[in-house]
């Protein structure tokens, strides 16, 4: 069955929704954080229902619970969206020709935004509330992992949308199959835009088959840097910190590359991780240093596969590097351009890494965990864009809307 009377609907529901005002928005973005959290019930059964199907090794597994705490922390993202100033009709520019004629660009919506994502259910309302309020109509593509509570969150969101007054269709949640996907990402003049959010396979098959324009999103490959000059309780916490605050994030820490002349140090670097039984993939001189200080059944020999991983678990790969500048041309060749650290006390070296490192976000002494839109000031995030053409970084609300030029005169004519 063809989705395209659905996406039809999600282009007349966003022209609507274009004619409210960010006071109306905001109030339904509260108003919708109320009834979440008077169905948080409903959520958890749903959800228990994709988590009986998942496998617990699964990665993934982590970023499709829900708990309470998590509904709760969605309802209150759900409120800071509102409260956030509009990013609509803002001047962004303004020039006076010399014939009089006024040329202004102002923030407009995108009109209707793709999203397609995996085991992440939270995300179903997170997108709503940034599109809603950036005056976009939201088309959802979920993976089947988290169907069950995806459907729940639909439900909820439309009905509410409906008893307010307002059209359930700047919200669709697209059929669970793979002829909806291909069809979504062929929509020309139905969607304006698709953002995928996911694993770093799914990001390259929306790429590369997508006729929509595309913002590339979420594949994290991070990692940190320990110079020659680092300061050692920095360098443990730093990396303790971004391999296991939350191991299936995009801004989690995969490899650690240390300057040969700091592997001494390596078993005092790694010994907090050895208490979160995290898995290390070592290069040689790494293993050799960590050998007896580390415990043998979490110490493997890395394999080239190990090598420009996005792990999303309690494992790291850690390579040697000889110098700032084979550290920067390792990175270099397996980065994601996502988030990439040094950890260092020379200034030259830090300068030089923050320069030639091509990443959204570039940290010096600073976990590569805060690459997060809240983190940031921002308020909130649609996801972290890896490339360079419209967005790059946290994505947030200015992010997602686009412009256009508003010309006005008296009456000047071009001959």
């Amino acid at each position: 069955m063809s989705i395209t009377p659905i996406l039809q609907q999600s282009r007349m529901a966003s022209r609507e929704l274009a004619l409210r005002t960010p006071e109306e928005i905001n109030g339904m973005l509260l108003r919708m954080a109320d009834a979440i959290d008077c169905n948080a019930e409903t959520l958890l059964l749903a959800n228990s229902s994709d988590m009986a199907r998942m496998d617990k090794s699964d990665p993934r597994a982590d970023r499709l619970l829900l708990t309470r705490q998590r509904i709760s922390d969605i309802t209150h993202d759900m409120r800071a969206v509102a409260a956030l100033p509009t990013p609509l009709g803002k001047e962004l520019s303004s020039t006076t020709r010399p014939n009089g004629m006024i040329i202004r660009k102002i923030s407009v919506p995108f009109g209707v935004i793709g999203v397609i994502y995996e085991a992440r259910p939270n995300v179903t309302f997170d997108v709503f509330a940034l599109c809603a309020k950036a005056g976009s109509a939201t088309v959802l593509k979920g993976g089947h992992e988290a169907a069950d509570t995806n459907a729940a969150a639909l439900e909820i969101i439309r009905k509410e949308l409906a008893a307010m007054g307002w059209n359930p269709d700047i919200v669709t949640l697209l059929p669970n199959d793979r002829e909806a996907t291909a069809e979504m990402l062929g929509a020309v003049g139905l969607i304006d835009v698709v953002i995928p959010r996911g694993s770093r396979r799914l990001i390259n098959f929306v790429r590369d088959t997508a006729a929509v324009p595309v913002i590339e999103t979420g594949a994290g490959v991070c990692h940190t840097y320990v110079h020659e000059s680092a300061d050692i309780v920095k360098a443990r916490d730093i990396v303790f910190n971004a391999k296991t605050r939350r191991v299936s994030v995009c801004n989690a820490l995969d490899t650690v590359v240390i300057d040969r002349l700091r592997l001494a140090d390596l078993p005092f670097i790694c010994a907090p991780l050895a208490e979160k039984n995290v898995a290390i993939y070592a290069d040689h001189r790494a293993i050799e240093a960590l050998a007896g200080h580390y415990p043998v059944e979490l110490l493997h020999k890395a394999m080239p596969e190990d090598v420009g991983r996005e792990w999303m678990d309690y494992k790291m790969t850690i390579v040697t590097t000889d110098g700032l500048r084979d550290a920067i041309d390792f990175i270099d060749a397996h980065t994601s351009r996502h988030s990439e650290c040094i950890v260092s006390e020379d200034n030259a070296a830090v300068e030089a890494f923050l320069k030639e490192i091509d990443a959204a976000c570039v940290y010096a002494n600073v976990s590569t965990a805060f690459t997060d839109g809240g983190q940031f000031g921002f308020g909130a995030e649609i996801g972290i864009s890896t490339q360079k053409l419209h967005a790059r970084g946290p994505m947030g609300l200015p992010e997602i809307t686009t412009y256009k030029y508003l010309i006005t005169g008296e009456g000047q004519t071009r001959w």
